[in-house]
This record gives structure tokens, C-alpha cells and sequence, in this order.
């Protein structure tokens, strides 16, 4: 499988637990008691999403792709 670089956005709510989601995959999104966690699933997140829709994201602009 091709590596590829998605945007992601980590912020910590209200309660402590750090939220974390990539922008151009809409509905993807994650959640860990630690920043170092929320990363991990995020990144596990994003390939479990493009594997059950079974997307093929070469049509996604190099532009986009940058972080």
C-alpha cells in the first residue's frame, strides 16, 4: 500500500481526552486519554476508513495531500 500524508487536528475537551479527526476524510474521527494515543488511532482510524469504503485516493489532488 502507497504511504500518504493526511492533515490531522488534535484538540484536548473539556473532559481531558484528546480528540483527533483529518479534515478531507469526512466522519473520520478519534479519540485517546493521551495525545500519543489519539495519534496512534488516528492514523489506524484513516486506514480502516479508506479500506471498508474501499477508496481509491489517487484522484486526490497533491495539494491536498500536504500538510
Amino acid at each position: 500500500m502507497a504511504n500518504y500524508n493526511f492533515p490531522i487536528i488534535i484538540e484536548k475537551d473539556e473532559d481531558g481526552f484528546y480528540v483527533a479527526s483529518t479534515p478531507i476524510i469526512q466522519g473520520c474521527y478519534t479519540q485517546g486519554k493521551t495525545y500519543k494515543e489519539a495519534l496512534e488511532r488516528i492514523q489506524e482510524a484513516i486506514e480502516l476508513h479508506l479500506e471498508a469504503r474501499k477508496i481509491r485516493i489517487d484522484f486526490i489532488s497533491q495539494d491536498k495531500l500536504k500538510v
